[in-house]
């Protein structure tokens, strides 16, 4: 589960783009039960601290961090539909639910808006 959360908020700052003819991210993750993710706190918790390096991460919450450059730069091209799908539900989960971690975030990983200015295009 908390692999899953990781491998979604790869995405979660990418937005809607489309998906291209590159390799994509994994998929072993993409059966996961979103709804039940986000209504862990406790993990989604671990891994917003693990993103603001106040926290330690996981094996998986390494891998989010040396992923999600890569992801906001190619509006997350490499990820798979139902990555696409799910982040969707993370922005806007976290949005509504969470929004100062959401500011956090996007000031951290996006401090001169320039993913956040794309996401906001498509919603």
């Amino acid at each position: 589960m908390r692999a899953s959360l990781a491998i979604l908020i790869v995405c979660v700052f990418a937005g809607m783009a489309a998906a291209g003819p590159q390799k994509e991210y994994t998929n072993k993750f993409d059966n996961v039960n979103v709804d039940d993710v986000l209504g862990n706190r406790r993990i989604l918790n671990n891994y917003i601290k693990c993103l603001m390096e106040t926290g330690p991460c996981t094996a998986e919450g390494r891998e989010l961090k040396r992923l999600l450059p890569d992801a906001l730069e190619s509006e997350c091209a490499k990820c798979t539909e139902v990555q696409r799908r799910n982040s969707n539900k993370v922005i806007n989960f976290l949005r509504v639910n969470n929004a100062a971690d959401w500011k956090k975030l996007l000031d951290k990983y996006d401090s001169k808006g320039i993913y956040r200015a794309k996401y906001e295009k498509h919603h």
